[in-house]
């Protein structure tokens, strides 16, 4: 009995050694991860809205995604612990306080009104970054754990504004409109200098293709308010703007503008969908870019720049895709060729030559100081032709008012 056993025991040892000799090929086992695979991070966002809008929160929804499937590639799995609806105040601050102590390695705040509630999270929690977008306070603070992050959407709205400048063009040499009649309306949401840099590089771009275009501002003195919006675009086509714009949070100003009889370019989504028979094109920042590279610096254990800005020549400024069924002929050409000037730096959006204020070239840049009086920047941004918009900090900060731009509000 004891040799049958140990009989069985030496068969059993053999089968073992040779099922593993048979395993020890040179071929690569293909089911081994890679060794930067397997990482993981949690990353909080803290959102103004959520993706219903269809436009300011859903373009960082698309950034957040794009990013997890980017990062998930290189090995990098993104826990993500998303903050919607949360208005500019306290609730901001206790949103940070919440992702912080939840365990997020990094903090993204998506409006501009959060970053004071950020700041006052921040220093509390040195080992954990803290992002806000389109702001500027955390640019030239003496965290190191807090950061700012906005892209040239200047770039992409001057081409948009190109677009919506052809078709106004078509429709004059056609006779369908007069000189005159060749109208932008824009939805702000505020007048600070961020939405005054985007109405005017997207007016500089309609006049490169429209020269007779004029344009007319409403202010809505809100982030994301849909009822607002879509009123303000109701009273500009009724003040007879032949095509809306905006800066503002929702898909409201697109479907008035239909409603209306008006054309439409959308900003931070495309907005056919909703407005078929209006929209013509849009242009967004792709928060994909930015987030990749934050994530990855943090996993690495790198630096994250204290202020980052980039633009199209990047892909961090982008346009959606244009309309063909109702964009002016040859459009689609003269767009490529505008972007790749751009791109090279041969067209520049803030081209001094371009524009007047008050009748005169700009040579230097001013501000409305607590007097109500205008002061030179003390970045002197104009120089070399042209004002250098997110030169100095990624924060937009064009806040002159240009000749053929007229406010309402």
């Amino acid at each position: 009995m004891k040799k049958l056993l140990a009989l069985i025991l030496c068969l059993a040892l053999a089968a073992a050694l040779f099922a593993g000799c048979s395993q020890n090929t040179d071929k690569p086992d293909d089911t081994k991860a890679p060794d930067d695979a397997g990482k993981t991070i949690k990353v909080g966002l803290i959102c103004i809205g959520d993706e219903n809008d269809l436009g300011y929160t859903y373009n960082f929804i698309r950034g957040k995604d794009g990013a997890t499937k980017a990062l998930e590639k290189k090995g990098i799995n993104v826990e993500w612990m998303v903050k919607w609806n949360i208005p500019e105040g306290d609730a901001c601050e206790d949103a940070n306080l919440e992702l912080a102590e939840a365990g997020c390695q990094i903090i993204f705040n998506n409006s501009f009104g959060f970053e004071p509630y950020m700041l006052k999270v921040a220093p509390k929690y040195p080992n954990v970054q803290f992002v806000a977008c389109t702001n500027k306070a955390s640019a030239t603070d003496e965290l190191s754990n807090t950061h700012n992050a906005f892209a040239k959407i200047y770039e992409g709205r001057f081409l948009a504004g190109f677009v919506a400048g052809m078709k106004l063009q078509q429709l004059i040499d056609e006779g369908t409109i007069k000189q005159e009649e060749a109208v932008i309306g824009y939805v702000g949401a505020f007048p600070y200098e961020e939405i005054k840099s985007g109405y005017t590089a997207y007016f500089l771009g309609a006049r490169y293709a429209c020269p007779s275009v004029t344009m007319k501002v409403q202010f809505v003195n809100d982030w994301s308010n849909a009822t607002l919006e879509s009123n303000a675009a109701s009273a500009l086509c009724d003040m007879g703007c032949k095509l809306i714009s905006q800066h503002a949070d929702n898909s409201t100003p697109a479907t008035m503008a239909q409603s209306k009889g008006a054309y439409f370019t959308s900003y931070n989504n495309d907005m056919i969908s909703v407005a078929p028979e209006a929209c013509l094109v849009g242009t967004r920042i792709d928060w994909t870019v930015y987030f990749c590279e934050a994530i990855e610096a943090v996993l690495e254990g790198k630096e994250i720049p204290q202020d980052w800005c980039k633009g199209l020549a990047d892909g961090a400024v982008v346009l959606t895709e244009l309309n063909k069924d109702i964009i002016a002929p040859g459009t689609e050409e003269k767009l490529a060729s505008l972007e790749e000037s751009l791109k090279k730096g041969e067209v520049k959006v803030f081209d001094t030559s371009s524009f007047t204020v008050k009748g005169e070239t700009l040579t230097q840049a001013f501000a409305l100081d607590t007097d109500g009086d205008f002061v030179p920047d003390k970045e002197e941004a104009v120089f070399d032709g042209e004002f250098h918009e997110s030169y100095f900090q990624s924060a937009p900060y064009f806040g002159i008012d240009i000749d053929g731009i007229e406010l309402l509000n």
